[in-house]
């Protein structure tokens, strides 16, 4: 390809609609272009990454045994109804009707789809397991569309499921995805954790999010230096905190004034955030109220509280609300004497549960109890682990301090057990002559978020440092001037061998001074550049400059094809 031919818009100045880095360099670079908020056109140089990344995770599906398919983008509502997804989903699902008034989506995701095929056609336990995959564009109507392809409206997904007879079949085929995913992100060239997971939304009770690090990741992760313990902060677990034993001391109010925060508690009593109850007021989707108690110096993981109620939906309650319900306000609710009122839900951490003489609210204005022993002055509904993991706790593995780092979820994978196959009645009939439900899985990478991760970790302020294996060119070839027949004569050579002999280059034939094109050559992120100058034609000294590391060295005629071909492997 010659540069001069190669539709690739570069931009000087950084949009004032880019708010990370993935996106500034990807609009700057001339990779994509805006349509509406969230969703984006792919232009040459993006689409050619997007493919690479395409084959390299259909090599490792099939490899896995995956058969790739193509279903529907747009869903009957019908199949959503069997599963009660149409009605829960939310917001998130673009919805619409054609010309004869029925109901349709457009595919946020295709659990229901790939169930409702494969129960029409496989009926015995002889075509178990199955693998299905495709690879095609998801649509969800985000809230608030940001960061490029990160958090986009439209996005390019693989998503494969899998079929088994039972569970131990199900857990041989997620070890499959689980090892397919590794040498995924690890062919692309890119640092990744695997971590454990919530399930969100498409359910089930198994999962791991493959996070590619980054430091402008949106989700928080926790690892151990010491196990192969990692885990995203909503799912990492939590053993409860046991203090030192403490006479129990008799239980009495005390006067806060104005005191409605944990800081200006423990000022005013002269005590530490760890001798405190804090008290969140959430309101569920039916207008109960869930009262979460946790540590005064820890915060509530609203993930883990949502699934330990099982409820849809949990917000902040509202003043009116907590008054209403509770007869109290915020900055003073607590849970002595409230285990009784109808439409309130105390749930508890377990680290509560083991303080003594601790402070909390005592559901009157300017009023905190003093003296509260759990065991003796509450009873909650719920005992569990609700707190977020933070730096330093203990590894639930090994016990030693744990890490925290950011990370971009770049794939998952989930077990959804029979969750689908039963609502959806996908059955089969075993070698026992018994109707059972199939046990599934379901397995998704990001392809498109996959690229933007890949510049999330790779870049400098001079532009993208492309992986060589998913780079849109190996190596630009640039000639310094082409009104000088020998270096452009040399340039094309060069050129031309290089792409003979499987490096994929382009010559950057612009009439364009040397600056301009060395800094689009940076700003666009080639792995290699090769530099055709007087040097090259006078001296026999063919300049090649590593992207990534700022080296520079010199070939002769006839060693720079090897040369080339070397630094590449090795990047």
């Amino acid at each position: 390809m010659r540069v001069s031919q190669l539709f690739a818009p570069t931009l000087r100045e950084t949009p004032a609609e880019a708010e990370v880095i993935s996106h500034q360099l990807m609009l700057r670079a001339g990779f994509i272009r805006k349509a509406a908020g969230g969703i984006y056109s792919y232009l040459p140089l993006a689409w050619r990454v997007l493919k690479k990344i395409e084959t390299i995770v259909r090599e490792e599906m099939d490899a896995k045994g995956g058969q790739e398919l193509s279903m529907p983008i747009i869903q009957p509502a019908e199949m959503w109804q069997e599963t009660g997804r149409w009605s829960v989903y939310g917001d998130e699902m673009f919805r619409l009707k054609d010309r004869h008034n029925r109901n349709f989506c457009l595919g946020p995701t295709h659990e229901e789809m790939i169930t409702t095929i494969v129960r029409g056609d496989v009926r015995s336990y002889r075509q178990l397991p199955l693998m299905l995959y495709q690879i095609q564009n998801k649509y969800r109507d985000e809230i608030r569309p940001r960061f490029g392809l990160m958090r986009g409206r439209e996005f390019i997904m693989k998503d494969l499921y899998s079929f088994d007879r039972d569970e131990a079949g199900l857990d041989e085929s997620y070890n499959k995805m689980y090892d397919a995913y590794t040498r995924i992100f690890t062919r692309c060239g890119l640092t990744f954790r695997a971590v454990e997971a919530d399930s969100g939304a498409i359910g089930g009770s198994g999962s791991h999010e493959f996070m590619v690090i980054a430091d402008s990741g949106e989700a928080a992760i926790v690892y151990c230096g010491d196990c192969e313990y990692a885990a995203n902060v909503e799912k990492a677990e939590l053993h409860p905190i046991t203090p030192d034993t403490e006479e129990a001391l008799s239980l009495s109010e005390k006067e806060t004034p104005g005191m409605k925060s944990i800081a200006n508690v423990c000022q005013y009593l002269g005590i530490n955030p760890e001798k405190t109850i804090k008290t969140l007021a959430y309101q569920t989707d039916t207008g109960s109220l869930v009262l979460a108690l946790v540590r005064g110096d820890h915060e509530v993981n609203e993930i883990k509280l949502l699934n330990k109620v099982g409820c849809l939906q949990l917000n902040m309650a509202s003043e009116e609300a907590i008054a209403t319900l509770i007869g109290s306000q915020a900055g003073y609710i607590g849970p002595v004497g409230l285990a009784d009122l109808k439409n309130v839900t105390i749930v508890a951490d377990a680290t509560v549960m083991k303080m003594h003489n601790a402070v909390c609210g005592a559901n009157k204005p300017d009023l905190h109890y003093v003296n509260v022993n759990p065991d003796r002055d509450f009873k909650p509904a719920i005992i569990a682990d609700i707190r977020l993991i933070q730096a330093s706790d203990p590894c639930p593995r090994c016990g030693a301090p744990v890490k925290t780092a950011r990370g971009i979820e770049a794939g998952q994978v989930f077990k959804l057990f029979t969750k689908y196959s039963t609502s959806l009645q996908a059955t089969f009939i075993d070698d026992d002559g018994k109707e059972k439900p199939m046990v599934m899985g379901c397995y998704g990478v990001g392809v498109s978020r996959t690229m933007a991760a890949a510049i999330e970790q790779n870049y400098d302020q001079n532009g993208i440092i492309w992986p060589v294996p998913i780079a849109p060119y190996h190596a630009v070839v640039v000639p310094v001037s082409i009104k000088d027949q020998a270096q452009m004569a040399l340039a094309e050579k060069i050129y031309q061998e290089l792409n003979a002999n499987g490096v994929e280059a382009v010559i950057d034939d612009r009439n364009e001074r040397p600056g301009v094109k060395f800094k689009d050559a940076d700003l666009i992120g080639y792995p290699l550049k090769v530099t055709v100058g007087p040097k090259a034609v006078n001296e026999n000294l063919i300049e090649v400059k590593v992207r990534r590391t700022g080296e520079t060295m010199y070939f002769g005629p006839d060693e720079y094809l090897a040369g080339i071909q070397n630094l590449l492997a090795k990047l």
